[in-house]
């Protein structure tokens, strides 16, 4: 191609572009010219609201990336939490003998993973016996009739729960308390 050719096929899109300024031009034209203070107030709000649009947007995308990094994670926390809970079960069986080498060793690693836990903003959610039920943090398992304690009240944990800030995990899996049917 020739340097003529190019430029002839360079020239439609500056006159399509010239044809869209034009056509928008008209449109300011037809309204009343603006004062240069009216002008200057309509700059100064127009650069008053970019800046704005700006500072939300720097605003929206750090707090998506804190969630990011917060939540990263997740996967991996929810796949870890059996792991945790066998590992309290085996601490509940050895506190026979706490004075034992095993045990001692075993609860250095508990130590651990509680701060592993902390380190990754994990909250624990241990219901305590008498809470009322909470359906947004426990999951009820199983009910059953408690002459000490009002329906709906937490029995017995079966397994801890688990949240990162307001997000929850996994709920607690509780027994809860019913009235004798009657």
């Amino acid at each position: 191609m020739s340097e003529e050719e190019i430029k002839a096929e360079d020239k439609p899109e500056e006159v399509e572009s010239t044809e869209q300024a034009s056509e928008e031009q008209p449109k300011a034209e037809e309204s009343t010219p603006l004062t240069p203070e009216e002008e200057a107030a309509k700059w100064k709000d127009t650069a008053t609201r970019a800046v704005a649009e700006l500072e939300n947007y720097r605003k929206r995308v750090a707090k998506e990336k804190t969630e990011s990094i917060l939540f990263a994670n997740q996967r991996l926390l929810e796949d870890l939490f059996p792991v945790i809970d066998n590992f309290n079960m085996g601490m509940l069986a050895a506190s026979n003998d706490s004075d034992s080498m095993i045990f001692k060793g075993m609860e250095m690693v508990q130590n651990q993973l509680s701060s592993f836990l902390e380190n990754q903003n994990v909250q624990t959610v241990i219901p305590k016996e008498g809470d009322d039920f909470d359906p947004n943090l426990h999951e009820a398992m199983s009910k059953e009739v408690s002459e000490e304690l009002d329906e709906g009240k937490v029995i017995r944990v079966i397994r801890n729960g688990y949240q990162i800030g307001s997000r929850l995990i996994r709920p607690a899996s509780i027994t809860v308390s019913t009235k004798e049917e009657g």
